[in-house]
């Protein structure tokens, strides 16, 4: 063998070990698990204009992952082809992730919400209520760290101009939650599986009501999408990264010092 293919096989034998071994793990972000919320078979809440929720959560998930991805973290999507059915499982596929996420668009409770027709066939809507929620659970192995990460996406969303729904607190049956972070729009909802058995801190994200008819509207919008994806990914920077910055701040600065 030639001196230039033993160099050519050292290059790629050490790429190797940089892309596979412990390098590579110290080298990537925290891992985050995005569970798509529904299935295929099992859609979950209907929107006004009678679109099926599991796609609003696979098109928010998307975006999520691509905002994540570009601030180093590792993403791992639970559900993507929408045939995940056991709620456990979902927990059970998030083993090894530092955070996981289940990702919902809401609904209201039935006695609010109104027919009307769109493209001549009937919907149900409700513009009552709009805005995102937050839900964490004190059975989850990680209370805290749950809590502090959802009230630093709340804040995150907030300061994106979104507004948290208070509604899931209103004292009617199906509702009624405790709230752990009112400014924020987080609920503690002990009872929800996958984030009572997940092994990670976690938390369930209602982007927003997709009965409300302006409200699924923005929801459907690609552009809504991404700020809700960013939004999400500067809360966990600053909770699972204390001190950490956004990389296009890091970027800014090192292009003013150039």
């Amino acid at each position: 063998m030639s001196g230039r293919a033993t160099a050519r096989t050292c290059v790629r034998a050490l790429f190797f070990v940089l892309c596979t071994g412990p390098v590579a793990s110290a080298l990537a972000g925290p891992q985050i698990a995005l569970d798509i919320g529904h299935s295929t078979a099992h859609p979950g809440a209907v929107s006004a204009r009678g679109r099926a929720e599991f796609f609003f959560n696979r098109d928010l998930a998307d975006h999520m992952s691509g905002a994540l991805q570009a601030q180093q973290f590792v993403v791992r999507m639970i559900n993507l082809d929408g045939t995940e059915q056991g709620l456990e499982s979902r927990s059970a596929k998030a083993a090894g992730a530092d955070f996981l996420i289940s990702v919902h668009h809401d609904s209201v409770q039935p006695q609010y919400l109104k027919e009307w027709m769109f493209q001549d066939q009937p919907q149900r809507y409700s513009d009552r209520y709009s805005g995102f929620s937050l839900f964490v659970s004190r059975s989850n192995p990680d209370p805290a760290l749950s809590l502090a990460c959802a009230s630093a996406m709340g804040s995150a969303l907030r300061e994106s101009g979104l507004t948290p729904s208070l509604h899931h607190a209103e004292a009617i049956e199906g509702e009624n939650r405790v709230l752990a972070d009112e400014a924020n729009g987080v609920y503690y909802y002990d009872e929800l599986v996958v984030l009572r058995t997940a092994t990670q801190p976690a938390m369930l994200l209602e982007a927003g009501v997709i009965v409300n008819r302006d409200e699924e509207a923005m929801l459907s919008r690609i552009d809504h999408q991404q700020r809700i994806g960013r939004a999400v990914t500067r809360g966990l920077i600053q909770c699972l990264r204390p001190g950490g910055k956004p990389r296009e701040k890091q970027e800014s600065k090192s292009q003013l010092q150039q």
